[in-house]
């Protein structure tokens, strides 16, 4: 019964070079995170009222119409703009230090029916205070030296008597950061029509950043875009580059060319045919590839990519491979991106992997996205054990195409709250059970009678248990119990809570784990596991979706060795009701998040108190919401931007972890951390420190594994040293060390004071940080490794042990959660009296919007719990995270509706209050903890408002406010 896969790595991370892959095979990764580059607020579509603009006259109306119509239609296939329409909003898009913002729809007609009824969307520039403010696009991995480009934009502006000019310019950025400026062309706009900017340029050598913007009217004056187009006159790049067409940016992807653009990494390839006299043939074209005299896993296939793939945009892989070799049957073949930036800084990126064989072609598939602006790009084959070949029939890398948003699942007849196991009370004997295996089922009496706390809390009023319980015995297996079919009573999406009284016999000699198991077609999927004795009654509690229609599903209770007897009671499985939760947790998100608070106005003059207008908002609520990014996100403008705007806590992924900063004895990289500290800093996040160790051997560098005892402690207190007092009073937190109930690296090879050790030197190196215990599968029921109750007695262990543990961090990387569930682990570690924080939380489905109440799920139970302080998630970014379908912004920027919810709530969890001063001069509100601006207009003189800046701390009385008008 495998436990779920723990935090901390991400898929797309950064891998070791190769000569440092043998020693980090374990796919130690990282990610990132920025802000837009000039600090201004990015306003999307619909967020404005309908602009009107004129035209030129009535008489050519209709012609004007047709003709945009259809210049400004669909995007040219040789368009390199992206997004040019700005039928995405402005995605891609960066205003230049001014404000911008797309219109949805129509315009407005004039009232002297002289405007046009212009269709369509279009940008508008506002907030102006330069002529050179505008709007801009980089476009540097979408140019090449030497070839032509002709730009055609329409433009045109608002609030203007007469014409002004609007220019399309190139910014251009040298290797060595020296900045120049290219013009292109002009156009006289005015506000009578739409006029068409034209004109053409050529770049002899290509610098390190291009940046196409529009610019040039005066001041104060909006610009508007409606369309820009950029094409290249010479012949397509997708031929000039050699590329197989239909978007497909490998070459000679089915070797009809031999190996032409191909090449080993490490070794030799070879082309054939067919292999093995005849008994391995291409499963598509003619030809087919391999490798040859491989000597270590990252040897493999490869080809150079460098210029036909462009930063910020998603790429799909496509692949048919296999294997070739006399020891190795099966194993994992990799596609894995190596990409170098301009300052020569490597970056390895996992694209994906699939479980290959030597028996037939299977199709490995996956996505990439590249931050950095790139060099240099190889993609390569990699993965198995060295003497072992990789056989490549076809690669195909593609822009991905977007996938239309999902609709949320129709769900008939939920029946929330019942029970879908036959025969649960055993009214009936055995009758809907069988048993799994050679073991016996019988029924007893003597189990409890009341529904386990979890499924109270779900169901509420409930008919009491019936008392009776199954017996199994002559077990001989530790998956032998009782099982029953319900393949037929599961509906798709549906969250499924799991509970049950469970007990073992007295055979048991030591705790046994006991886990409710559903088989989906073959699959193992976890309902919930416990550890019991032969003592007392347990309650076992868990959850489980489906997402794909299944052909058999099985229910089986497992788990104890094979000679003990096993006891299940009660148990239910049945669809809970989000929804009615949600509506409870609000009463509690009230009572624990908000103050009362009075507002008390007073006069030295002679304006009357009584009868003013009192407007109140709340600017930041305090509540700590962070996520996690990485070294190479932060290259990522759109990621940063996210990033900063809707988090105000920081966390990196890996670039403070012990392999990072030190990946061999004595060479040091806090290059990385400094990085990401200082874009943090500069926004004013807070940061959590994580962390100082990490007790998976995996996650131990070669060199410290290979330590004797006395150097390896002589390395730990090295490692505190040099990490706590050079950020000293930089983190808040610390994890101190990593996965302790999951893992023993440093307890095995130091002794069991190491821990303590651990967290007293630390809090010596620097006493203003919170020093964290940090795991998972805490809040689940899902691993009995890692109970609320095995958390607690390993905290108190340390405690005992003299270790100042500050606060109890539970990752939170969960799958359909249930609040019950949830709230059940929170009050149980609420009783330690230290503050809880959920460090690096992501939920996956399929489907948007399940994920999206996974997540509201997972918020409100945290924010709606007096213990929890502060929520991390674990990214946000489509393949900058280590979980499949858990992203709340797609590759490219668009928000999903995991997105949209997580919004919704930060907006939810902001007050705004308004009314009259009483007579008794106050204004009585009640509101979120954090920082309010209050605006105040005394009623006799409208115009006389008064301003005031105040926060709302944490506390049980009126917090008052005085406020002199």
């Amino acid at each position: 019964m495998p436990p779920f896969l723990n935090c901390c790595f991400k898929n797309h991370n950064v891998k070791q070079t190769p000569r440092l892959q043998q020693e980090s095979k374990e796919n130690i990764m990282e990610k990132p995170h920025a802000s837009n580059a000039d600090g201004v607020i990015l306003q999307t579509e619909g967020s404005r009222d309908t602009m009107k603009i004129p035209s030129a006259s009535n008489a050519d109306k209709e012609m004007k119409s047709e003709k945009l119509n259809h210049e400004l239609g669909a995007e040219p296939a040789s368009n390199i703009i992206i997004n040019h329409d700005f039928s995405g909003g402005l995605h891609l898009w960066h205003p230049n230090c001014c404000v911008a913002y797309v219109t949805s729809g129509e315009t407005s007609v004039d009232p002297q029916g002289e405007s046009p009824k212009l269709s369509g969307r279009f940008a508008v520039v506002a907030n102006r205070k330069e002529c050179w403010q505008g709007l801009e696009q980089d476009i540097t991995n979408r140019v090449s030296a030497g070839s032509t480009y002709t730009i055609c934009a329409w433009v045109a502006v608002s609030s203007l008597q007469g014409a002004t000019d609007v220019l399309a310019t190139l910014k251009l950025e040298s290797q060595d950061s020296a900045v120049s400026y290219k013009f292109i062309a002009k156009a006289s706009a005015s506000t009578e029509h739409w006029e068409k900017l034209e004109g053409t340029f050529s770049l002899s050598t290509l610098p390190r950043r291009v940046i196409l913007y529009l610019e040039g009217p005066s001041p104060c004056i909006d610009l508007l875009i409606r369309s820009v187009e950029v094409s290249c006159n010479s012949s397509s790049q997708s031929d000039s580059q050699g590329t197989d067409g239909d978007g497909n940016i490998i070459q000679n992807s089915t070797f009809d060319n031999g190996l032409n653009g191909w090449s080993g990494r490490g070794c030799k390839i070879v082309l054939h045919d067919s292999m093995a006299d005849g008994k391995v043939l291409p499963m598509t074209g003619k030809f087919f590839a391999s490798t040859a005299d491989r000597t270590d896993y990252w040897n493999g296939i490869q080809q150079e990519i460098t210029g036909r793939v462009q930063r910020k945009l998603a790429y799909e892989v496509t692949a048919l491979v296999r294997l070739s070799g006399t020891s190795v049957t099966t194993a994992d073949v990799r596609a894995t991106l190596w990409v170098q930036a301009a300052d020569l800084r490597e970056q390895y990126i996992g694209i994906t992997h699939v479980q290959a064989t030597d028996k037939d072609w299977v199709q490995l598939q996956g996505k990439f996205l590249i931050n950095v602006s790139p060099s240099r790009v190889v993609i390569f084959l990699e993965g198995p054990p060295p003497g072992t070949d990789i056989l490549l029939n076809s690669l195909v890398v593609k822009h991905a195409a977007k996938v239309p948003p999902a609709s949320p699942p129709v769900i008939e007849n939920p029946s929330f709250g019942v029970n879908i196991i036959a025969n649960g009370n055993l009214s009936d004997g055995t009758n809907g059970w069988f048993p799994l295996g050679s073991c016996n089922l019988s029924v007893a009496r003597g189990s409890p009678r009341v529904i386990p706390p979890m499924a109270r809390d779900s169901l509420g009023a409930h008919e009491p248990l019936s008392g009776c319980y199954i017996l199994v015995t002559n077990r001989t297996q530790t998956w032998m119990g009782p099982a029953q079919m319900i393949t037929d009573k599961l509906k798709l999406y549906l969250t499924y809570q799991v509970s049950a009284w469970v007990r073992v016999g007295k055979q048991a000699t030591r705790p046994q784990n006991i886990n409710v198991a559903v088989g989906v077609d073959g699959q193992w999927v976890n309902g919930g596991q416990v550890e019991a004795d032969g003592e007392t009654w347990h309650e076992i509690g868990g959850s489980f979706r489906i997402e794909k229609q299944p052909a058999k599903v099985m229910v089986y209770i497992q788990g104890p060795e094979g000679g003990v007897d096993l006891m299940v009671a009660g148990l239910q499985i049945f669809p809970v009701d989000r929804r009615h939760r949600f509506k409870q947790l609000k009463h509690h998100t009230d009572k624990i998040r908000k103050r009362d608070v009075i507002l008390k106005l007073t006069s030295s003059g002679s304006s009357p108190v009584a009868g003013a207008y009192v407007k109140v908002r709340q600017t930041q609520n305090n509540f700590p919401f962070g996520s996690c990014i990485g070294r190479f996100d932060s290259e990522n403008e759109d990621i940063v931007n996210f990033f900063t705007k809707n988090f105000n806590w920081g966390v990196f992924e890996n670039e403070l972890k012990w392999y990072w900063t030190e990946p061999q004895k004595g060479n040091f990289n806090y290059k990385d951390a400094d990085t990401l500290l200082s874009l943090c800093t500069s926004h004013n996040m807070q940061l959590r420190g994580h962390c100082i160790f990490w007790e998976s051997e995996g996650a131990v560098q070669s060199w410290i594994r290979g330590l004797s005892q006395n150097d390896m402690m002589s390395a730990v207190q090295s490692r505190l040293q040099d990490l706590l007092t050079r950020y000293k009073g930089k983190f808040k937190h610390y994890d101190v060390n990593n996965e302790m109930l999951h893992n023993s690296f440093y307890q095995d090879h130091l002794g069991k004071d190491i821990r303590a050790n651990m967290f007293k030197t630390a809090n010596q190196l620097d006493p203003s940080a919170t020093l964290f215990v940090n795991d998972y599968s805490i809040e689940d029921g899902s691993d009995a490794r890692s109970s609320p109750d095995k958390y607690i007695q390993h905290i108190l262990g340390l405690q005992d042990q003299g270790a100042p543990v500050g606060g109890i961090g539970i990752q939170g990387h969960i799958t359909s959660p249930i609040g019950a569930v949830v709230c059940s682990a929170l009050d149980k570690l609420g009783t330690l009296g230290l503050p809880i924080w959920f460090t690096e939380v992501d939920v996956s489905s399929n489907n948007e919007h399940v994920r999206a109440d996974d997540l509201e799920v997972m918020l409100r139970e945290a924010y709606a719990h007096p213990a929890v302080e502060g929520v991390m998630l674990w990214g946000f970014w489509e393949l900058m995270m280590s979980r499949d379908n858990a992203h709340l912004v797609n590759a490219e920027g668009d928000l999903n509706e995991a997105g949209r919810r997580y919004l919704a709530l930060r907006q939810e969890w902001l007050t705004r209050a308004h009314g009259f001063v009483s007579d008794e001069g106050e204004f009585e509100y009640r509101g979120f903890h954090g920082e309010y601006e209050v605006e105040v207009v005394p009623a006799a003189h409208s115009k006389d408002k008064v301003t005031k800046k105040f926060v709302v701390e944490q506390g049980e009385e009126p917090l008052v406010i005085s406020i002199n008008m």
